[in-house]
């Protein structure tokens, strides 16, 4: 598949797609088409919304953006549009950006979109009928725009499409099974990556994770055939004002080890490692954009596992920082590594803001649902710049409170600290009737999952 921008549509288009608001100019913008009285009675442009013309020999998709689309509404409805139709779009389609009052600002969504429409979930599925998808076949993508719009809009669609194809490289490392990812896999994947677009790459093995003093990571990993792995990413451009931290989690699977977790929805922890894909996204497309900032990625990866090798609860680790930690839960796994990946990134890089991203605990998902992501900082300014972001982008955020009244329950009665407060353990194990109304009410929710 090839993207182009262009201002006049050529006879060689087979397929042309108008993308409309649901506002006051709707009607006007439509009453251009044949039988516009049914058109408009038909169309009424709601978010995702498809209606289909023939005409001139062409197929024209009328495509709904909803009223008063954001960027995540432009990227929800072309890849939607795209999945769906992938089998049936001809060689060539357009884009006509121009007929629907489209601003050219969105095309980087718009293309971000539409190629995301090519992503499909079945990765290891061998029974594929139906031919090649649009995106399978050598086909072209063009976007109309005015003449003046050509050049911005040409930096947007490349921005878009570069986007895009890094966001299906981590989503197909998101839902790989366990059995094809392991924190070795994670390790390939950022040097392959890191080669390929010219940033830096350290992986450092279990020998090398010891003689640094990364105890927690090791810990978790004792339960685990696979060995951890610590990968530390840099992009550093020379136009870069500030130096940002990133540390993602890399469980590849969590079975919450001695402390385990039910069956039900237990294969799902083959995410676990989400915070690490959001990582090597982020300094992949950066260093391919070669963004102007100075970001440094670290990843602990490691399997928590279960066999006679795995942390016990009441067991007591040590840490990059040489702190001592009783371990409490050992499905309170994310923490104890992420406690290493912190440390380290302060201690060698000091930059000047850490970013950690985490599948930490359900809990999140029991308070905010799947819309928003919990966000836990004492940077006002850091927190107001990420939850503006996140309204933009559409990945919401939540501030969480982060006071220091919590700071005694990580007081341990054995170590230095302990990785969980154990509290909501203790409400669960009494025996009266209104707690148990309430369990029953909450089905679980109120509980650490």
């Amino acid at each position: 598949m090839t993207l182009e921008v262009i201002h006049q549509i050529s006879e060689m288009a087979q397929a042309i797609v108008y993308l409309y608001r649901q506002d006051d100019t709707l009607e006007e913008r439509l009453a251009s088409f044949p039988n516009a009285n049914f058109l408009i009675q038909d169309f009424k442009a709601e978010a995702k919304q498809v209606h289909i013309l023939y005409e001139g020999g062409q197929k024209l998709f009328l495509v709904g953006l909803g009223k008063s689309p954001k960027q995540t509404d432009f990227i929800k409805t072309l890849r939607s549009f795209f999945f769906k139709q992938k089998k049936n779009l001809p060689d060539a389609v357009v884009l006509n950006l121009i007929a629907g009052g489209i601003d050219p600002q969105w095309v980087e969504a718009i293309v971000n979109g539409c190629i995301l429409g090519d992503y499909d979930l079945g990765l290891y599925k061998t029974d594929k009928t139906g031919g090649l998808t649009f995106f399978e076949r050598t086909t072209k993508i063009q976007l109309l725009v005015t003449e003046s719009e050509i050049e911005s809009a040409t930096k947007s669609a490349a921005i878009g499409e570069a986007t895009a194809w890094t966001q299906i490289r981590v989503m197909d490392l998101m839902n790989a099974p366990s059995n094809k990812k392991n924190p070795l896999v994670l390790a390939d994947w950022a040097v392959d990556s890191g080669q390929k677009y010219g940033y830096l790459v350290s992986v450092f093995d279990e020998k090398k994770c010891e003689e640094i003093g990364l105890k927690a990571l090791l810990a978790v990993s004792e339960g685990s055939k696979n060995p951890p792995r610590f990968i530390v990413l840099e992009h550093a451009h020379p136009e870069a004002k500030r130096k940002i931290g990133l540390v993602g989690k890399g469980v590849t699977f969590d079975t919450g080890g001695v402390s385990l977790k039910q069956s039900a929805n237990m294969h799902y922890m083959k995410s676990d490692m989400g915070g690490a894909a959001a990582v090597l996204g982020t300094i992949e497309l950066a260093a391919k954009l070669q963004l102007p900032i100075h970001l440094i990625g670290v990843i602990p990866a490691t399997e928590n596992s279960i066999d006679g090798l795995a942390i016990k609860p009441g067991d007591v680790i040590g840490s990059y920082s040489r702190k001592s930690i009783e371990v409490i839960d050992t499905d309170a796994e994310g923490r104890l590594i992420l406690a290493d990946g912190l440390n380290y990134i302060k201690h060698n890089y000091e930059p000047d803001i850490i970013i950690d991203l985490a599948t930490l605990t359900g809990s999140c998902v029991a308070t905010l649902g799947y819309a928003a992501a919990g966000l836990f900082t004492n940077n006002e300014l850091l927190a107001q710049s990420l939850y503006e972001s996140g309204q933009q982008t559409g990945e919401k955020l939540w501030r969480l409170p982060l006071w220091d009244d919590y700071k005694d329950e990580l007081k341990s009665d054995v170590a230095d600290v302990k990785n969980f407060h154990g509290k909501q353990e203790f409400e669960r194990s009494k025996t009266c009737s209104l707690g148990k109304k309430i369990q029953e009410k909450s089905h679980g929710s109120l509980w650490r999952n």
